[in-house]
């Protein structure tokens, strides 16, 4: 394999290539850009959880204007989570094919459509039409916002940003009552009154579509499945306010930052060749091939390789089980707090629910986004399931408990704390990191829409449970799903404050399959001289990992450097 010639870089300039996109981007300080894009994404999880809370308001008083039944309310109650199932599935995977940034755009505009059709909905299936079309949007925005916040940031504040993102959720979780309470207050006419709630849920997202469509494609995605280009390594100075100036590169320079097409050498006799390897700080999950997979990025590999089926055991298996004891219980709360106390009006039953959220609940997103990155993103998703199973079974065991409102509604908030403290978060921000960036969103989108698939079980089961077994026998239950989401939990490696590509295991073995170059990986001997001091696109890098001290590995260009 030749050595590359080219002409040094500028003074103080930095030259990122396909091996050191992902380690730039890890090492940048969190910047401006960071912020905006939380808020940005943020909007489809304010919509999500604004829509959580006031469709069960809607549902009742849906079905006492139209006369549904308890079977159609449910539908009302769960056909935007219907959607959201499907919408993840389709858009996880239409993201990881097309780019993140068109799918960030569309599934905005879908949610638009759903709520505004909701809002106009003349009969039972018109509405359920609506609902299921805006779920689709939502569905589709869990994967993309995750993973697109997930790639742009860095490694020390990755849950942290992800993190932001989903707590907008809390504000839409106390917007929610707060404005069926004003609107139910003021004596507006019900049947006018669930129009609006529905339609408000249009806003945020009409709010921000124009600035998704402006949103710059991750440069992770695109360095792993286009190989690096020139507006790629540009977009890293946006990124980073500045702390990364590639432009600062002559153009003729920037050619050699690109991996070049090459055949793959020869391995030299007596020696054992170099390939990718995973680093040792990256443990191996049970079953996990050494090697590439002969077709990674394909729904046939994801669904038969191993480590990726132990994967998606731990992230859509546990978000399953969590959605279902969660939005079960969540949509169901004005059946439940009726239960407890059967003299509470509907505006009663409301203002005790926003206050659990608020006393309970918004602490725990801050928490959660506070501490997440120093606890550990898998440890905090254990505590959480460990204290809901706790919650969950006194509550369903001691009657009493169930009978008085003020220590049910004290105990179920502790319950509601370490939701958003624990898994309400996590599930969410775990799929995010343990995928490879070719399946990376199809990975959230399968997780994101099984999670919803319980959810959907939820709404129909928890109503059922607590007609047939009683409110402690649906708590117990509940117990029961959070601590087997506690055990499929340890399938997962702990992603905190550690790189994408250590989590995920990846290393550049995929920029083996990117369509417009492939990485020539050898063993160069006699690479000494090559390794005194820093190295700069195409030389030789030193391999400290190497079989000997002689051997390195030449991958078009490494890591990041700094000449002057």
């Amino acid at each position: 394999m030749s050595r590359s010639t080219h002409r040094p870089p500028a003074p103080g300039a930095s030259v990122p290539s396909a091996s050191s996109i992902g380690t730039l981007l890890d090492e940048t300080p969190m910047s401006k850009f960071h912020r905006r894009a939380v808020l940005v994404a943020g909007v489809g999880f304010f919509t999500d959880a604004y829509d959580l809370f006031v469709i069960s308001t809607v549902g009742v008083l849906v079905q006492a204007e139209w006369h549904l039944s308890t079977s159609q309310t449910s539908w009302v109650e769960g056909a935007a989570i219907l959607g959201a199932f499907v919408g993840a599935l389709v858009f996880g995977r239409i993201a990881d094919l097309i780019g993140r940034r068109r799918v960030f755009a569309l599934v905005a505009a879908v949610m638009i459509a759903g709520a505004v059709a909701s809002a106009f909905a003349t009969d039972f299936a018109f509405l359920v039409v609506a609902r299921i079309i805006l779920g689709l949007g939502i569905g589709g925005d869990y994967p993309v916002s995750a993973v697109l916040m997930s790639e742009y940031a860095n490694r020390r504040d990755r849950g942290k940003l992800v993190g932001l993102v989903f707590s907008m959720q809390a504000v839409g979780l106390v917007v929610g009552p707060l404005v069926a309470i004003s609107l139910l207050g003021s004596g507006v006419p019900h049947g006018i009154a669930w129009r609006v709630l529905l339609g408000l849920g249009a806003l945020p997202a009409a709010g921000v579509l124009y600035l998704r469509i402006r949103m710059p494609e991750s440069p992770r995605f695109q360095a792993r499945t286009s190989g690096v280009t020139a507006e790629t390594v540009r977009r890293l100075e946006r990124f980073s306010d500045g702390t990364i100036r590639p432009a600062a590169v002559p153009a003729a320079d920037f050619a050699n930052c690109l991996v070049a097409p090459a055949p793959a050498p020869a391995p030299a006799p007596a020696q054992e060749p170099v390939g990718v390897r995973v680093p040792s700080a990256a443990p191996a999950l049970p079953g996990a091939r050494s090697g590439v997979p002969s077709a990674p990025g394909s729904i046939r590999w994801f669904l038969t390789d191993r480590r990726m089926l132990g994967l998606m055991l731990g992230t859509a298996g546990g978000w399953f089980l969590f959605d279902y004891a969660y939005y079960g219980n969540t949509l169901s709360l004005p059946v439940i707090l009726k239960a407890v106390d059967p003299g509470a009006s509907l505006i009663g039953s409301l203002a005790l629910s926003l206050v659990l959220f608020v006393v309970f609940a918004v602490p725990g997103y801050a928490l959660a986004v506070w501490k997440m990155d120093s606890v550990g993103h898998r440890r905090l998703q254990l505590l959480g399931f460990a204290m809901m199973a706790a919650v969950f079974l006194v509550l369903g065991i001691f009657s009493p408990l169930t009978s008085i409102v003020v220590p049910f509604i004290a105990l179920f908030g502790v319950s509601y704390f370490f939701v958003e403290f624990g898994p309400n978060t996590t599930t969410f921000v775990l799929p995010s990191e343990v995928f490879p960036t070719r399946v990376r969103t199809t990975g959230h989108g399968l997780a994101a829409g099984l999670g919803k698939l319980g959810a959907f079980v939820g709404v129909f089961l928890v109503p059922a449970l607590e007609h047939g077994i009683g409110l402690r026998g649906m708590l117990i239950v509940a117990a029961g799903a959070s601590a087997a989401g506690y055990a499929l939990t340890m399938f997962l490696p702990e992603p905190g404050r550690r790189s994408l590509d250590e989590v995920a295991e990846e290393v550049d073995q995929l920029d083996l399959y990117a369509p417009d170059a492939v990485v020539a990986v050898g063993v160069i001997t006699a690479a000494r001289a090559a390794g005194a001091s820093g190295y700069v696109a195409g030389e030789i890098a030193p391999d400290a990992d190497a079989p000997d001290a002689d051997a390195a590995v030449v991958l078009g260009v490494e890591r990041q450097i700094a000449t002057g």
